[in-house]
């Protein structure tokens, strides 16, 4: 049991030093070394969670190709500019929300450039609202109705007995993870010198060519056309986004089929979910000209279809070991949990840690914990915990953060733990945690 445990952790470890795709693909060596070398049964891949994400990833890629990401990267703009002295606080509202609309927090790498500018001009240090907007770009994946831990963990939640819909996983993880952001920004807002006392920034501005580099150039999107085409992208997305959570709230308006039993069963939201969203891709293409291939090439595309590759291997990695030895975790675990449930809350940062994606978290331990008994209300309690791969920096958003402050004050330190994030990122998830633990408690 030990020795294949160290497969597994093997594989995750490998493949989070390659990244991207690897994680996924590594994965699978593991499996293969599980199933083919120890003759383990395999456990069963995500297929549900996975069709979702490419149903989500598809609509919002094209919403992407169709310059409809541009408007509300505008519109985020344009807030932020008009309120220059309130940055730390308003840039990782607004990063959140972009997340919370789109399921991913890599539509921010264009936001980024603006937040350090805003910051800069203004004479705050970048790294203050730099690195909680990167921390929040992720905190908004838990908040989101078409995130794949959401729907992961809504599906998961139904087929163990605790039937939770969309919009209430989203009454408990918004307002926690409003108040994670909020104190994590109170925390930050004089995080740091200031530029004019920083003897490292000082010098920075002695050099002629660095000078120009910081203050010689203005990120901006407002000077970018939006179309008629784009806007009506956005519209039909955000659509598509009240549908789905309609229909999460009143599921008795859904179809009912018979069954063999002579009773009926509702529509799966699994199957609503990607109905609406490939519907939307659709319209997106026929009335709004986005470009299949443009939406291809896109990072939001991109950077979903890695999701999709990393949570099919390691979820089915996880499940293959987790299925074959769950009887003596349970033995093993079964007065911890009975006395200390929270305690999951602690494995989830840590899986998280190591897999970086709160997806495949999601799906690979949340089967596990309902096995060893955890109530439902006490998951869905700590689902923001599922965020933890700010603690190591080398997540693509928090590594693009780095590049795009100009000024140099946000850094990933000697010691590599001792940088920017983790501060924000601490204090963030444990304080959204805790207040969605309360709010769980209460509303469940």
């Amino acid at each position: 049991m030990i020795i294949q445990l160290l497969v597994v952790l093997g594989a995750l470890y490998v493949g989070s030093r390659y990244g991207s795709l690897a994680l996924g693909a590594i994965s699978g060596i593991g499996l293969a070394i599980l199933v083919l070398g120890f003759g383990m049964k395999p456990g069963s891949p995500p297929t549900d969670v996975i069709y979702i994400i490419i149903a989500a990833v598809t609509c919002a890629g094209m919403m992407h190709a169709s310059g409809g990401m541009d408007w509300l990267i505008q519109i985020a703009e344009r807030m932020l500019r008009k309120h220059p002295d309130r940055i730390t606080f308003f840039a990782p509202l607004a990063t959140f929300f972009l997340t919370v609309l789109v399921g991913t927090g890599h539509v921010v790498y264009t936001l980024m450039p603006i937040i350090c500018d805003i910051a800069l001009k203004k004479g705050i240090r970048p790294e203050r609202p730099c690195a909680v907007a990167s921390i929040a770009s992720q905190v908004g994946i838990t908040c989101s109705p078409i995130a794949a831990a959401v729907v992961a963990f809504t599906t998961i939640s139904a087929a163990n007995g605790f039937n939770v819909s969309i919009p209430q996983v989203l009454m408990v993880t918004i307002p926690a993870c409003l108040c994670g952001l909020i104190t994590a920004s109170a925390f930050s807002y004089k995080r740091g010198k200031d530029l004019d006392k920083d003897p490292v920034f000082q010098k920075r501005c002695q050099d002629p060519e660095l000078y120009h580099y910081m203050y010689g150039n203005s990120a901006t999107t407002l000077d970018k056309e939006i179309s008629k085409d784009a806007k009506r992208a956005v519209y039909i997305f955000l659509a598509a986004l009240c549908l789905i959570v309609f229909f999460a709230g009143f599921q008795e308006m859904l179809p009912h089929y018979p069954k063999a039993d002579g009773t009926t069963e509702v529509l799966k939201m699994n199957i609503v979910i990607q109905i609406v969203m490939i519907s939307a891709a659709a319209l997106m293409i026929i009335f709004c000209k986005a470009k299949p291939k443009v939406a291809v090439n896109g990072s939001v595309w991109q950077s979903g279809m890695v999701a999709v590759v990393a949570i099919y291997g390691i979820a089915w990695l996880a499940d293959t070991y987790f299925s074959n030895y769950l009887t003596e975790m349970q033995a093993g675990l079964d007065d911890i949990v009975a006395k200390y449930n929270w305690t999951i809350a602690i494995a989830l940062f840590l899986v998280s840690m190591l897999v970086n994606s709160q997806g495949a978290t999601v799906v690979s331990m949340m089967p596990l914990a309902y096995s060893l008994g955890i109530p439902g209300p006490v998951l869905l309690g700590v689902l923001p915990s599922v965020y933890s791969y700010f603690f190591i920096p080398n997540y693509p958003s928090d590594i693009a953060t780095v590049n795009f402050d100009r000024s140099g004050t946000t850094v990933i330190g000697k010691y590599l733990l001792n940088h920017s994030f983790m501060m924000p990122g601490m204090v963030c998830v444990v304080t959204s945690t805790i207040v969605s633990y309360f709010i769980a408690s209460i509303v469940f």
